[in-house]
């Protein structure tokens, strides 16, 4: 049989020879792709492209890396007040940093961090030829990369929702990002950026918050057991933290120490000896709001935290420098006379009482209010906290409420606390027996404040008695009544009779009538100037001056200097009821006397720096004419009758060491209906001074003068803060007369006061009494706003 006459092959035989080349094809285009992918994949992951696997830093962030860093808040005088911050964190630059707390860093995480260019091969071989048995492959910059960048907490991608995957691109991120940072900074920068960034547990990080945390040192005063301490918690800060877990943690370092010992940082002998020592620590934790517990902080809070919203920063992670207004010197002045009189007040207060055999909260009358702390109770987060468990239940909730438990509770003796027994209605009642206090101090001319005491103790009462409380001011409102007089044509001279008066009035367009007591339910008949009678807080010839001068344009007044609280034009707006304020605009108020008729917003932030010290807001002072000086320099006059004037409801600060060098002290006494409220509001050349004194609830005070008037319980607070000031020679605060007028004085202001006839009652007083103008109201069937009520 011929070649040609020789059979072809079958179709069927044919396509066995072609499938090798098949699969080479195949096998040689995996592996191209393969090689593709592994060398287009790092661009891949660093562009997120298709969006697939998330954001890396961009080179913006890896030029100045955004790390979290705790603001702080400091005094006018330097004093650091406090720190906001979820991590709180405080950078220090390398050469604060202990050279032996770097060589156990670096002896422990990365013995090769200084061959390595981001990526230890050796290490990460190692790592995964044993299963990561022998240890991890990250280096220090893969692990700042991971810390800076939250390469494992950031955008994920649509990959990064895959398991495993998203583990390998997490890992490449900080491969990547390892990459470049050694290619943009030296070993020394990327040690420091490690230690100051990474945590070390009980909310510590960076190294220098760590040193204050567990040894109460500094970075660069590491002994090296400490050092070994704090290195060997970074591989985990709870498991390894000292103060919890003390065994596990003295393993792991001395394990550090081993270490160091191999690497020669330490000798062997030195090694073994410190392994032998015990772990020492001085352990404190910063809490989130660290620093002192005061008032004034949350009020600086609160502006600060808006501020920061308002432009693009974080109070609690943008490391800004906040610098405050208050002078720390004079801030303990101000806490210190607060206490030192508060303790006594209240030692008064529970005699006052228990010699009453009752409890303080009492009607007009003096009798107790049944069911008062039961009516209270509902009012709090606790009640409704328990009725929302209790619904439906009410013996449960009655049992829960009478349920007794032993908690701490402020007291006055020794450290300020001491612990009880009491149930939530006992615990209630335990407070509701304390008086409370609020009290300011600011430069008239700047607006700036230079103390702030909320009240007696921030720990146990967070309620900001500065500027939080409203309470009626009492006569400490009088002073806005003769400023609607000086200012329209009445002069301190003109008289007007103590006599019983009736003021008519239209109210909702009904016919009134209203008759103002004086505190002594006696009237002298004489006619007094006005200085006196303001002086002597006499509440006939106010109300008479208020409805000469218009009740209305007082409220107007008050406001142009100061008041910000709603005020009601009623007739007995005068003697304080029109309204309630704080001590805040009241103090803001009485410095425009001072301030030559300009109303200074009150101030309490001078600047805030960004973390690098750059200015990035100037607080200025904001003033504004208010009053002519010539007006404002007569109230000045008017407010230093207190001391001059016979009978002057000031007098008491006589008493005190203020009078050398012709001091001069302006001032005015303040007391409401029952002597609810306690007032004094002091003026010098140099400062204005608001305090105030009550309890919780109005229906919680002193039951007589004896006790419960302004000049008794606020008062004294103020002369022995004046006292305390003046003593202070580190203070630019000195005695001397107000500054002459600033303007011609046209009006005439200097007049005799004519002597009285005597009286029962020698000492002066100053209570206000409105009753007669309510109970009239209610009578009459007036509905009566709740912010004149008494």
């Amino acid at each position: 049989m011929s070649a040609s006459e020789q059979p072809k092959p079958t179709p069927t035989t044919a396509p066995k020879r072609r499938w090798p080349n098949r699969i080479a094809r195949a096998a040689w285009a995996i592996f191209v792709v393969s090689v593709g992918v592994f060398l287009l994949y790092p661009i891949l992951v660093k562009s997120n492209f298709l969006f697939l696997f998330g954001k890396s830093p961009s080179l913006e962030e890896m030029e100045s890396p955004k790390v979290e860093q705790a603001s702080e808040l400091y005094t006018a005088d330097g004093v650091l007040l406090g720190k906001y911050f979820r991590e709180n964190r405080s950078p220090v630059p390398f050469n604060q940093i202990s050279p032996v707390l770097v060589k156990a860093l670096v002896a422990t995480e990365d013995i090769r961090f200084y061959e390595h260019s981001g990526i230890d091969l050796t290490a990460l071989a190692r790592a995964v030829a044993g299963g990561g048995r022998n240890g991890g492959g990250s280096t220090i910059t893969q692990q700042l990369a991971k810390n800076l960048y939250k390469t494992r907490r950031g955008e994920r991608g649509l990959l990064g929702h895959i398991p495993l995957v998203s583990t390998l691109i997490s890992k490449t991120k900080e491969w990547l990002t390892a990459v470049e940072l050694e290619k943009r900074y030296t070993k020394e920068e990327i040690l420091r950026m490690y230690l100051n960034t990474v945590e070390y547990g009980s909310q510590a990080f960076g190294i220098k918050v760590a040193a204050k945390t567990f040894f109460n040192t500094s970075p660069d005063s590491l002994k090296p057991e400490q050092a070994a301490m704090l290195v060997g918690m970074l591989n985990n800060p709870t498991a390894f933290n000292p103060r919890f877990h003390p065994e596990t943690a003295l393993k792991r370092r001395n394990l550090v120490l081993e270490r160091m010992g191999q690497a020669g940082v330490l000798t062997a002998k030195a090694t073994d000896s410190l392994q032998q020592q015990p772990i020492a620590l001085q352990y404190r934790v910063e809490k989130h709001i660290d620093g002192p517990d005061t008032y004034f902080r949350g009020a600086v809070s609160q502006f600060v935290n808006k501020w920061c919203e308002a432009n693009g920063y974080d109070m609690y992670r943008d490391g800004l420098k906040i610098y405050t207004t208050i002078d720390s010197r004079m801030q303990a002045h101000a806490e210190d006379a607060v206490q030192d009189r508060m303790k006594k007040l209240q030692q008064q207060f529970d005699r006052f009482w228990r010699n009453r055999g009752g409890n303080p909260w009492v009607d007009d009358e003096g009798k107790e209010i049944p069911g008062f702390i039961e009516t209270q109770i509902k009012r709090t987060e606790l009640y409704k906290e328990l009725a929302a468990r209790y619904k439906g239940q009410p013996a449960r909730l009655d049992s829960a409420l009478h349920a007794k438990r032993p908690m701490k509770v402020f007291t006055w003796k020794g450290d300020g606390d001491t612990t009880l027994v009491l149930s939530p209605l006992d615990s209630l009642a335990y407070y509701k027996h304390f008086l409370h206090a609020g009290m300011m101090t600011m430069d008239p001319f700047t607006g700036h404040v230079k103390a702030w005491v909320g009240g007696i103790n921030y720990r146990f009462f967070k309620y900001d008695h500065v500027k939080q409380g409203r309470r009626q001011a009492g006569s400490t409102f009088k002073p806005f009544v003769y400023l609607t007089a000086l200012d329209n044509g009445y002069t301190p001279c003109d008289r007007i009779r103590d006599q019983r008066v009736t003021i008519k009035y239209v109210e909702n367009g009904k016919d009134m009538e209203w008759q103002p007591d004086n505190v002594t339910r006696e009237y002298t008949g004489i006619n007094m100037t006005l200085r006196h009678a303001m002086a002597r807080s006499v509440n006939s010839v106010t109300a008479q001056l208020t409805e000469k001068v218009g009740w209305e344009n007082v409220a107007k007044y008050a406001h142009k200097v100061g008041i910000q609280s709603p005020l009601l034009p009623v007739p007995s707006i005068g003697l304080g009821s029109g309204g309630d304020v704080n001590v805040y605009e009241m103090v803001d108020a009485y410095s425009t006397f001072v301030n030559n008729g300009f109303q200074s917003e009150p101030q309490f932030i001078t600047r805030i720096e960004d973390r690098n010290g750059n200015v990035i807001k100037q607080f200025d002072p904001k003033q504004k004419r208010a009053i002519p000086s010539e007006t404002a320099w007569l109230m000045l006059y008017m407010l230093r009758g207190g001391m001059d004037e016979p009978g002057g409801t000031s007098q008491a600060l006589w008493e005190y060491d203020l009078w050398k060098k012709d001091n001069q002290i302006g001032g005015k006494t303040g007391t409401t209906s029952n002597y609810s409220d306690g007032w004094y509001m002091g003026v010098t050349k140099d400062l204005v001074t608001g305090v105030w004194v009550g309890g919780e609830d109005r229906s919680i005070h002193f039951y007589g003068s004896q006790q419960g008037e302004g000049g008794r319980m606020a008062l004294p607070i103020f002369g022995t803060y004046m006292e305390k000031l003046y003593k202070d020679k580190d203070l630019d605060i000195t005695m001397g007369p107000f500054p002459r007028p600033a303007s011609k004085i046209t009006k005439k202001y200097i007049c005799v006061s004519e002597s009285e006839p005597r009286r029962r009652r020698e000492e002066a007083v100053d209570t206000i009494a409105t009753d007669n103008l309510l109970e009239q109201l209610n009578t009459q069937g007036v509905a009566v706003p709740d912010s004149i009520k008494l």
